[in-house]
């Protein structure tokens, strides 16, 4: 699978471009803020219906401008399908395949699947609970639709007997036959995302400590904890015991929205003793795995975004994803550099199709094509 073309209208700093892409690797160079990360945030957009750093689809509207247009055409198994996105103003987005509008997002999610690796990932090492979950729940969201069908649904519970429990806080009242409607979607869903997420750490586990080992180039004992209080056999008996605290905090304090996955070096907290470079070879390879377990569920190679990877990572471990590059483990590959220089060094002896597209200001200034050797 791999995407031929994107359109961008009013899309961030893009007022009106069209980009060609190979089918190998794309290196997308330029100064900082030319738009080379605006770029990826849009076929990330195109294929998981969001943006990749924001959270309200109004900030990727250009400003001073009341719209944006995105469309792409991917070809997976020789088959070519257009993906459109259009926004106006706070409307709601339409999303189409084929000019086929989607009633839910959710079922556009993994059929074009994407694997992003951005410098502020780091945050997910060092961050709060929130962004780890986020990351596996994104893994199992691309390789299995009913997840995420589950997903949004405790979410929505979750929310509801939130504020409810607000709500009793305020006006001083009770109403446990009304709170119990939703704790019951909370504690069905709940032991099913668990049981879900607990599923793919075991999976997940191998895979990782042999990218690991790769991109770190020594054998370090790296576990992954997934934390949850579903892990209590009790949890149902407990999370209802619970209500008086809930009442109090005006919020749910337990369930799977609380679960977290602990990173350990040697039985050490990465996050907390951990060396850049380490977490650095972690975060590649948690994102590998992602892809290695995409790669597998879809039965092709999702396409590989890396945004400014040359910057975060030392020589060494860039000659051991390069080789990896080289060993066609991977397919479509979209790479942002600031130092053109340093990126064409990189990539010159790679024996696969290169395109290079240089921006400026969000407009495409030059583009080359070497192919392969």
């Amino acid at each position: 699978m791999h995407l031929e073309n994107i359109s961008l209208i009013n899309f961030k700093n893009y007022a009106e471009t069209h980009f060609s892409f190979c089918p190998d690797i794309n290196c997308i160079l330029g100064d900082n803020g030319s738009g080379k990360t605006n770029l990826l945030d849009a076929i990330y957009y195109l294929s998981l219906t969001k943006s990749f750093f924001h959270s309200s689809d109004a900030q990727n509207i250009r400003f001073g401008c009341d719209f944006f247009g995105l469309k792409g055409s991917f070809n997976k198994d020789g088959k070519n399908s257009s993906v459109t996105c259009k926004l106006k103003g706070n409307d709601k987005k339409e999303f189409s395949i084929e000019e086929n509008v989607y009633e839910r997002y959710t079922d556009h999610i993994g059929t074009f699947p994407v694997v992003m690796i951005a410098p502020n990932d780091t945050d997910m090492i060092r961050g709060s609970s929130d962004l780890r979950r986020k990351f596996f729940d994104g893994v199992l969201s691309q390789v299995d639709k009913p997840f995420l069908d589950k997903l949004l649904k405790y979410n929505r519970a979750l929310r509801r007997r939130n504020s409810l429990l607000k709500q009793f806080g305020e006006g001083n009242y009770f109403d446990g036959d009304l709170l119990e409607s939703y704790d019951r979607i909370v504690l069905a869903t709940g032991e099913k995302i668990f049981n879900q997420r607990k599923e793919l750490t075991g999976r997940f586990i191998p895979v990782f400590n042999e990218w690991y080992e790769t991109i770190a180039g020594k054998k370090e004992i790296v576990e992954i904890i997934y934390q949850s209080d579903w892990e209590d056999p009790d949890f149902p008996v407990r999370y209802r015991k619970n209500i008086e605290l809930d009442r109090m905090n005006r919020r749910t304090m337990l369930g799977v929205h609380k679960d977290d996955f602990e990173y350990s070096l040697n039985s050490k907290s990465l996050r907390k003793f951990g060396s850049q470079g380490q977490q650095k070879s972690l975060l590649v390879a948690l994102k590998l795995t992602q892809f290695e377990l995409i790669r597998e569920s879809k039965g092709f190679k999702p396409i590989l975004l890396l945004d400014d990877i040359f910057d975060k990572l030392d020589d060494k471990r860039i000659k051991k994803l390069m080789n990896l590059v080289n060993r066609h483990n991977f397919g479509q590959i979209f790479i942002t550099d600031a130092r053109p220089e340093r990126t064409l060094s990189i990539i010159h002896d790679l024996d696969c199709e290169k395109k290079i597209l240089y921006l400026e200001n969000g407009i495409l200034s030059n583009s080359q094509s070497v192919k392969v050797k």
